[in-house]
């Protein structure tokens, strides 16, 4: 299988159609239209089914896209190989992290990664624990920082946090009014309350929604965001509440003095927050590196990998 087919017959099915595909590729929408008929040619199948919008693959289709992720899995493993024998500890390393994820932990993580390894470039790529995991399993990031559960048999997940759930209030609001701070409540006290929200894709409001979900309720919404930084001075200035990681909020006095914080009953309470990375990943030097500093930021009652 040559290794430029696969990839261009994977952006096809990514993208949904050719023309998507080869404005993602930046080549002509004809020679890439050329190319898929040369693979089916020569496989003697049809791969795609182009009657649908968006593409989809034939049956014959879906078992040349599981040999072509294989295909460019091991490929890009000899890569990694090969670089880390002839170069060490030189290479470029792909760390998919959320954005309020990356607040907390890259200011701690960093320092001491690139001290070990200043040949080492890191991209990072910043989307939500959902989206990140996506683009691990696709094969664009080597390694994930996600508050996710596991659920994919070709991840490997290392557990660094337990988090926390709470109800984070305004005092400006009838809840606040009426509960004392740090009283463990029902989330039907806030049920008539305006909510702040995580935009979905995140994992956090996956988490408010489940709950709203089990208690039936249906809160008012009064701007969902995608940054939690945000979304606590919104709560805080607007007299509104939120669902939080009880680690995300700072322990700064001015912004504790303007909120309440309540544990929430009925709630498994916690979230998971996991390091991952595809199980047919090879593992360089300084991937193994990064793990391990990222480990070390885990509590003791959190098992080493």
């Amino acid at each position: 299988m040559n290794t430029r087919h696969a990839q261009y017959m994977l952006t096809v099915l990514q993208e949904g159609s050719i023309t998507g595909a080869a404005k993602k590729l930046y080549i002509s929408q004809p020679s890439l239209s050329q190319m898929v008929k040369s693979v089916e040619a020569n496989l003697g199948v049809l791969v795609f089914n182009r009657n649908t919008d968006p593409i989809t693959l034939t049956y014959a289709g879906q078992k040349y896209m599981e040999a072509a992720r294989q295909v460019l899995s091991i490929n890009e493993n000899l890569k990694k190989e090969i670089e880390e024998i002839a170069q060490e500890e030189h290479g470029k390393l792909r760390l998919g992290i959320p954005i309020q994820r990356g607040m907390l932990a890259l200011p701690q993580v960093l320092p001491k990664f690139f001290a070990q390894y200043p040949h080492v470039d890191v991209e990072l790529v910043e989307f939500g624990s959902t989206e990140t995991e996506k683009s691990l399993l696709e094969g664009k990031i080597d390694i994930a920082c996600i508050t996710t559960i596991p659920r994919h048999d070709k991840i490997r997940y290392l557990l660094i946090e337990n988090e926390e759930i709470v109800l984070l209030a305004s005092k400006n609001t009838d809840i606040a009014r009426r509960v004392p701070d740090g009283t463990p409540i029902s989330i039907l006290e806030a049920k008539q309350e305006n909510f702040v929200s995580n935009k979905t894709g995140h994992s956090i409001r996956f988490i408010q929604d489940n709950i709203f979900a089990a208690n039936n309720i249906s809160p008012k919404i009064l701007l969902e965001t995608v940054s939690i930084e945000i979304e606590k001075k919104v709560a805080a200035s607007c007299g509104a509440v939120m669902i939080c990681p009880l680690n995300y909020i700072e322990k700064d006095e001015g912004f504790r003095s303007q909120i309440h914080i309540y544990p929430l009953k009925g709630v498994s309470g916690t979230r998971h927050c996991y390091l991952c990375h595809r199980k047919d990943l090879y593992l360089t030097k300084y991937m193994r590196g990064l793990i391990d500093i990222f480990s070390e930021m885990a509590p003791p009652s959190i098992p080493k990998p």
